[in-house]
Parts: C-alpha cells; structure tokens; sequence
C-alpha cells in the first residue's frame, strides 16, 4: 500500500507566509528576502510529506496564487518583477477574486479572450529541478478554463484543444506528474465531456504517467473518464460518496491505480482508522491497484493541532494537517497488518458539549417561527420615515482599520498583562474616534468600527458555547490573508449579550443610525469546522436562535439597523445544483430565523464575490430590508442579475474594492454606479465598500472614504 498527499497548507505554523510577503510588500525586506523566505516555507511543506508519506506533488508553492500562476504559465498574464505580479493581485486593475468552489479560498479570475495560449514558464519544472523526489504539480487545462472568464460557449472546445497543445509541450519531458481536476465534479454537459476527452487524448504517446485529481465531490462520468490517458485516477470518498457506489457498479479499470481520497482534507474530526482500513480493503476488491490520498487539498486545514491548549477532550477527537499526513500512516500500517499501530487514535466516545435542552428547542421550530408578521412593503415605509436618510445614503460594511496598536492592547490583553477594564477603555478611546471621523467624513450612517473583534466570526465563537476556537490554527483565505475557523463540537447557545456593549456606546455618541453588526448563521457554520453527527441545518438553526436574542437586545437598546452578513450564503451551497434546494431551504429559513425583528428594524445584510446570478432567486428568499455587495472589480455587471428578477428591495453597492490598497477615484465609483441605476430605483440605492475595512491602512481608507462620500453627493444633487 503507497501513500500519497497534495495541498499542505503554504501559511507555515507561525503563518511565515503572510509575515515575509507582507514585509516586502511594505519594502523593509529586498526581493532576494523574499525569495529566501518563501522557499524556507516550501522546503517545510516537502518535509513535512517526505517524513510521512511516499508521493507527493512539487510546485505548490506560490506567491499569491496558484490559479494566476497558470495564468502566467499559459502565457496570458505576464510579469518580470515580483511588484508587477503583486500589481495583478492588487493594484489598481488587480484581477477579479471569486471563491473556488465552495470553499472559502477565493483564487483570482483570468480572463480569457483570443485563446492565444504558449507555454511561457514552466514552474513545475523549475521546481524539480530543485527537488527531484516530488511530483511536477499543475492545475488541469478543463478546470482552468472553466473557471475563468470571457470564453465563448460555442468556442469552449476550440480554447480546451488549444490549451491541451500547451500543457503537452509543459509535461513532456517528465516521468510523472499531477495534475488537478477539480471542475471534473461539475455538473458536465455531454459536449464538455467529449471536449475533455479530445483534449487528454492530445497526451496519449507522450510516455508520461499522469495522476489526475478530482475532488470536493463525486464524478458523474466515471465510464468517460475511465477512457483518458492517465495512469492514476484520485476520488473523493469523504465528500464524493456517490464515486463508491459507481466504482461499485461500473468497476475500475485493471490498467490505472485508484488514489482513494479517505482521510478529510475540510474538516478537522479524526479519521476512523479501522472503519476507513475496510473501506480501503473494499475499495482494493474492485482496484486492482490502490493508493490513499487525503479526499481534498490539506490547505484547507490549519498545519499542526501541535501547541494548541485546548479541551483535552477535544483535542483528542481532531486532526489538523500534520495530523492528516500520520493518519495516511496508520491506515497503511493497519491495511498491512500492524492492527496495533492505530489503537487508541479514535476511540474517544465522549458527550462533550452535547445539550439535550437545546436539541429539544430546536426539534420544536414551526414553520411560523421562520417568518416576519409585516411583510416588506409596510416596514420599508416605517423604516423610511423613521431613518430620514438621503438619497444615495452612504456607509461602510462594519470594520475599520486594525493598527499595531490595537494587535498590541488585544494580545496583552489576551497574556493578562492588560486588565479587562484597561482594555474596555481603550476600545472606547476607538470608538471615540472613528465616530469623530464618520461625522468629518460626512457619512449617513455609522459603524462602531468592529476593534474588539478579532475576526467576523472567531469573535462570535468565543461568546458562544458549544464552540471552541484556537491559538494557532490559521487557514488561508486569499493571498496572505488568514483565518481560523472555530470548531463547532456541541450544541450552540448564547450565555449573554455578546455585542451589545460597544454598539450601545457608539449609538449614544451621535445622533446619526449607528448598525449593529452580526455574522449570520451559514456563514458563521461555512467559516468553522462543523459537526458531522447531527445535520448541518440543526446547528444553523441553533446559532440563528443566538442571533434572534442580540437582534432583539439591539432593539432594547434603541438600535434601528441592525446587519446580518452572510459573506458564505453562495459559498456553502453544494457543488452539484441538483442539491441546491434543499440546501437554500434551510439556509434562507435560518437567516430569517436569526433576524426576526420588529417592523421598524431595518435589516441588512452583506455578500461579496459569489456568482450571484445562479443564486439570485435564493437570495431573494432572505427577508433583508437591504443587502450590500461586493460590484468594483465586476465593475458593476453583477446589478444585472438583480434587474433580472425585478428586485425591489434596497441595495448598497460597493464602489471601492478593499483588497487593493488602490485609491479609487470620484470618476471610478461613478462609473459603477451610474451603470448600474439602469437596473436599479435610485430611491433603493446605497453607496459603500465592497467589504470591510479592517485589512486597510488609515491613510487609503481616509482618502477613498472622501471620495465615496463625494461621489454620493454628486449624484445627489445631479438626481434628487
């Protein structure tokens, strides 16, 4: 039995990555530090497999991304410099990001228009030639292609055929490589199939052993895909349960290995080692030739449960990275017989965090608790005459810049060497401030700018129960920018207020609205690591029941808009569509569960890069008064998809895109929204940032903020 691993996490244990690239993004270190750095991160990442397991893939490594890398490899961007490659990432016309898949990376979209395709840098092979134990990495020509832009249907096979040519000449001179095909999972029409099938045969006599990766899902044409010339085929059995049923039904070709995905690339809970051995033996009665692998890329795992001070009990049920890779061990030493190499790995059967109570409330939601009294025509008036806001009212999504001051003040507060009320002050001192500066800004209505949370949804996580969160158990979000998601371990239930303190504050500073701001329940589910013995709607509900309490203590306090974001709502839809209703059903009942309110309240909420048009009539389901979405770097194409549905409800477009630190010009927000009031009421129509601001610096955000502010009161005063 052989043991093969993809995708360890490029964010390194102390999150090395995000540190070397953000110094020479400031310039303090030179671009040969740079370089340096980056490949000490990418020796561990190839020690980390070679010390666990037999094959692994070389060229994982990147700079930013691995989607523009290809880009750069096809010849479609180019670059000479690391500044000009971080120019495509963002600069000022930084290319567009959208999430891969339904995960929350976000990778960045290429845009492709004459299909004018050259292997123009082959970064596979500079990697082995520096490390010649690995396996040259690439990701596929069909799911390149298909998650990038501007291709013509009718021209599709024409640009897959010109792209095979290309990766034909890329892969020819190696014994073996890997290449990632994760779009094989789609839901494929027939002529994208025998499009896939013309391309790989374009590979055939190269002599060249090829494994190919699907993942995240099951492949639905497993006879066709059987037929290409690749030597090793990699299944996902974890969240492609569907492959083993058809493996099972259509068998496995004798000439090709089987590289069986059986440990959880997504999701943290220890693999069950005997159960997955019987799988593998299972799996080995219809393979004539098996390999194990992780069911996904390990990047979506923190590296190392290693120094993590959690609940012994916990620790003791998870797996991070590191942990994935000894897990492939177990199962090959168990599957070879040493029946006591795994004794102990997952046999803790403990009720930790389980809660009868809480079970109990949810199994007794109606279906009236789900829906508002006032229907949305009768608040909007309400909500109108109590708000008096502008034409064009202007706002920001929630968070404001987060100095190394502040990073300072929390983390001592966090050793102990900062007193709780030491702290409280000093956020109030913040908010002082950014009130001061929303009032000289000349914004309509107000944020408590979000300093006392760490993150959207970490913060969240530590106020609830039945959640734990971590010290070091970052995964990556897009670029540098990390996270760590919250294990979901018990029944979720809210001890006390966990908002209300700072917003009450901010509010009784001014006479402008001050929103209160919450992380909905999908999203808040979507950006943690959830439990997989009950069914995902439960612990929605469970959270949403959290967020229907704050709301009605927001109410209590005199608070008039309160915003809900479900940054994840597209996100955690499955990747076949076929599932997507029962997915949405419950999904769009527990955002409307979390903001039962009052019809005076005014709810919001927040989206950014989904592909809204498959989606949009599920977003409709959501009772919103508002939603905010991200419009800069689609440059406003996406209010089309609102046109297409008659959407009366209002909506705040987002005119700067955070992720660059590119100051938009008045004539930049302009042109987004003077395009998009051809769909949309301008009675209806906000004007904010694409998301929060927290990643930005003070100098950018003052300086954009100015400008939005300007371009609304032009508009203004040219439309009222």
């Amino acid at each position: 039995m052989q043991t093969y691993a993809y995708g360890f996490p490029r964010l390194g244990e102390n999150r090395e990555f995000k540190k070397v690239t953000e110094k020479y993004w400031k310039k303090s270190i030179s671009e040969a530090e740079l370089k340096s750095g980056l490949k000490a991160i990418e020796e561990g990442m190839l020690s980390a497999y070679e010390e666990n397991v037999d094959k692994f893939p070389v060229g994982e490594m990147t700079m930013y991304d691995n989607m523009l890398d290809t880009a750069i490899m096809l010849g479609l961007e180019n670059y000479n410099t690391p500044d000009e490659y971080y120019e495509l990432c963002r600069g000022k016309d930084a290319l567009e990001m959208t999430k891969w898949f339904n995960t929350n990376y976000h990778y960045l979209v290429s845009e492709i228009n004459s299909g004018d395709f050259r292997a123009a840098w082959n970064k596979a092979g500079e990697k082995k030639e520096e490390y010649n134990k690995g396996i040259p990495y690439y990701i596929g020509p069909f799911t390149f292609l298909k998650l990038s832009k501007g291709i013509v249907k009718d021209s599709f096979k024409e640009m897959l055929l010109k792209l095979a040519d290309v990766y034909r000449e890329l892969i020819k001179d190696f014994d073996e490589v890997h290449i990632d095909e994760p779009a094989f999972v789609l839901e494929l029409e027939a002529d994208e199939i025998a499009a896939i099938k013309e391309a790989y045969k374009k590979f055939e006599g190269l002599g060249v052993k090829i494994n190919l990766f699907t993942y995240y899902e099951a492949v639905d044409f497993l006879s066709d895909l059987y037929e290409l010339p690749v030597a090793a085929i990699g299944l996902d059995f974890i969240n492609g349960r569907a492959n083993l049923d058809n493996i099972k039904k259509i068998g496995f070709p004798e000439d090709k290995t089987l590289i069986a995905g059986v440990v959880d690339g997504r999701n943290i809970w220890r693999t069950d080692i005997k159960k997955t051995v019987e799988l593998v033996k299972e799996l080995a009665g219809v393979a004539k030739d098996v390999v194990i692998s992780n069911a996904a890329p390990l990047y979506h795992l923190p590296v190392t449960i290693e120094g993590e001070d959690l609940d012994e009990r916990l620790l003791n049920k998870i797996s991070f990275a590191k942990e994935r890779l000894n897990e492939l061990k177990l199962i090959k030493e168990v599957f070879e017989g040493n029946t006591e190499a795994a004794a102990g790995w997952n046999e803790d059967d403990s009720n930790y965090g389980l809660n009868q109570q809480i079970k109990d409330k949810i199994s007794n939601l109606k279906d009236g608790d789900f829906v508002k009294s006032t229907p949305y025509a009768q608040r909007d008036k309400m909500q109108r005459e109590i708000l008096n806001l502008p034409l064009f009212p202007t706002t920001t999504i929630g968070s404001y810049p987060q100095d190394k001051e502040l990073r300072a003040k929390r983390a001592a507060f966090r050793k102990g060497s900062l007193s709780e009320a030491d702290y409280k002050e000093f956020i109030k001192g913040k908010i002082d401030n950014l009130i001061k500066f929303q009032e000289d800004m000349g914004l309509d209505v107000f944020v408590h700018g979000e300093f006392e949370r760490t993150d959207m949804v970490e913060f969240f996580a530590q106020k609830l129960d039945g959640i734990a969160t971590t010290k070091k158990g970052f995964i990556i979000s897009y670029g540098t920018r990390g996270y760590r998601p919250p294990i979901i371990f018990g029944e979720v239930s809210r001890p006390e207020s966990m908002t209300i303190e700072e917003v009450k504050y901010a509010q009784s500073l001014t006479k402008k609205t001050v929103k209160g701001m919450l992380t909905g329940p999908v999203t808040i589910i979507a950006w943690s690591f959830n439990r997989i013995d009950i069914p995902v709607k439960e612990v929605a509900y469970q959270i949403g029941l959290c967020l229907q309490d704050e709301v009605k203590d927001y109410e209590e306090a005199g608070i008039k808009i309160v915003q809900i974001d479900e940054a994840a709502y597209r996100e955690k839809a499955p990747i076949k569509k076929k599932d997507w209703p029962k997915y949405f059903d419950w999904a769009a009942k527990c955002f409307n569960l979390s903001s039962i309110s009052k019809p005076e309240t005014q709810i919001h909420t927040h989206m950014c890069y989904s592909e809204f048009g498959e989606i949009i009539n599920y977003i409709c389901r959501m009772d919103f008064d508002c939603i905010t979405i991200e419009a800069t770097r689609s440059k406003g194409d996406i209010i089309k998809d609102f046109k297409k549905v008659n959407f009366d409800r209002q909506i705040g477009l987002g005119v700067w895109d955070i992720h660059s630190p590119a100051v938009p010009s008045v004539e930049d927000m302009e042109e987004v929204v003077r395009g998009s009031l051809e769909a949309l009421s301008k009675e209806n129509f906000w004007i904010n940032p694409d998301c929060g601001l927290k990643t930005r610096d003070w100098p950018e955000t003052e300086a954009s903020l100015k400008n939005l502010v300007t371009t609304a009161k032009k508009l203004r005063e040219e439309l009222k």
